[in-house]
């Protein structure tokens, strides 16, 4: 997947910011803002902002997932599902 980002100055990102706003929302690429010529923020929609911290998460769960297989800490299925009835049935009965 190609990520293809605008680079614009802060000053003209200020004088435009509802168009910058709206373009960022339909677009959903990041725009990144510089300062005296160097990178100093990024931008992006909320919507982006909250799939990425998604994956992210879900980046460090597969990575303790795998974790867990190398040190062992693992479980068999049908010891899982036993134990999770055990617990209903402990609740409920």
């Amino acid at each position: 997947m190609a990520v293809t980002e605008s680079v614009i100055s802060l000053s003209d990102f200020k004088s435009e910011a509802s168009q910058w706003l709206k373009q960022l929302q339909e677009d959903r690429q990041a725009v990144i803002l510089t300062q005296n010529g160097r990178g100093a923020a990024v931008v992006q929609s909320y919507e982006s902002y909250q799939r990425q911290q998604q994956s992210l998460l879900m980046m460090k769960l597969v990575a303790q997932g795998e974790a867990d297989v190398r040190t062992g800490r693992t479980q068999p299925q049908d010891e899982v599902f036993a134990e999770l009835r055990a617990r209903l049935d402990a609740r409920h009965g």
